[in-house]
Order: structure tokens, then C-alpha cells, then sequence
């Protein structure tokens, strides 16, 4: 695991321990890593989080989105199913580049990488897309899977301030405010994209 992924990863897990929220994370097992590489041509930089720390039981929570990172040995098995609700494949159909990492675990939509836009560091955007929709409509979460692993740390850390009560439309709108700063400084394009403010 290179260096900016190492301390995106530490980030994580400290702000779990800080927010008392258990959280495990582990180290995927080399056949079935090996394995994944070959079947789902899993990007380098994520092949590496996975080898360095599987996210056994991992979900962030935050005032407006719980995100569940999957682990390595659910990889294959979540990649399957990504239709619509009615067991349609939406217009603009799920293409073979997206690997399904990740899902809210308030609405279900999958977190993905985007293996087609591989950087010289070997890392991907992630995006989002609302299911069970006519059309699939992709949102950039992170420019790189390393940049979400930050801003998921940073959004728990900025989650401190709001208890764990339920939120009306005011509170949710002061921690997009909030969290918005932050967001922009990691990465300016997801920013842009909307999805966390």
C-alpha cells in the first residue's frame, strides 16, 4: 500500500475510534485476492487497500449517507443484480468497467469504481447511482478510490458535532455546509459533482 493510501486508511480508522463506532478491518486472503484480480481486474491501488486492510465490517456513518465498504470475500457475489427494482436492466445498462466496493446502507444504491479510467497510479473515480430508475445516472463521489477513503474520514469527523438524534432538513443542510470546505480541498470535482453537498 502506497503512502497517500496508507494515511487515507489510517485516517479512517482513527476517526472510527474517535466516534466509538466498531469497525474491523482485516487483510484479504492471497488466492482469493489473486483470484479477484484476474475475474473483476481489480485496479492496483485497491488491490493493495484490500491486501493491507479488507474492510471485514466497515460503514461510515454520518448525518445523511451510511456508507458500507465490502470486503473481499463479498466482492464477487455484489458485482451480480445491478438492475432495476422491477429486475430490469435500466437504459445506459451496467458496464463491465464498474466494480460494485461499496453501498448505502440507508438507500442501497452501489459505490463504484470506474476501472476504465485507470490513473497513472493505478486508482479510479468512484461514482453512485440511484437504482431502480429508468436510466442509470452515475455521480462522481472521488476523483480516486484513495480521495474517498479521505473524504469518508472526513465527513465522519465533521459528523462529531451533530449527535446521533434524528435530523430535520435544517440540520442536514448545516452539516452539507459544514462538510462542503472539506470537500473542496480533498477534491474539487466531487465537489463540483454534488453528491456530498
Amino acid at each position: 500500500m502506497d503512502s497517500d493510501l496508507a494515511e487515507s486508511v489510517s485516517l479512517l480508522q482513527e476517526i472510527f475510534t474517535r466516534r466509538g463506532i466498531e469497525a474491523r478491518f482485516g487483510k484479504a486472503e492471497p488466492a482469493l485476492l489473486a483470484e479477484l484480480k484476474k475475474t473483476l481486474q481489480l485496479p492496483p491501488r485497491y488491490s493493495g487497500f484490500l491486501q493491507a486492510a479488507d474492510p471485514v465490517e466497515v460503514e461510515t456513518v454520518t448525518p445523511v449517507e451510511r456508507v458500507r465498504l465490502f470486503p473481499a470475500s463479498r466482492l464477487a457475489a455484489e458485482q451480480n443484480g445491478q438492475t432495476a427494482t422491477d429486475g430490469v436492466t435500466p437504459r445506459g445498462a451496467w458496464r463491465k468497467s464498474w466494480i460494485v466496493i461499496g453501498r448505502s446502507a440507508l438507500l442501497g444504491d452501489p459505490y463504484f469504481l470506474d476501472t476504465s479510467r485507470l490513473d497513472a497510479e493505478g486508482d479510479c473515480p468512484v461514482f453512485t447511482c440511484m437504482m431502480g430508475t429508468e436510466t442509470l445516472k452515475p455521480t462522481l463521489c472521488a476523483s480516486s478510490f484513495q480521495q474517498l477513503l479521505r473524504l469518508l474520514a472526513t465527513a465522519m469527523e465533521v459528523a462529531l458535532g451533530f449527535g446521533d438524534g434524528v435530523m430535520d432538513d435544517e440540520d442536514e443542510a448545516i452539516f452539507r455546509e459544514q462538510l462542503a470546505p472539506k470537500v473542496k480541498t480533498i477534491d474539487s470535482a466531487a465537489l463540483r459533482a454534488g453528491h456530498w453537498t
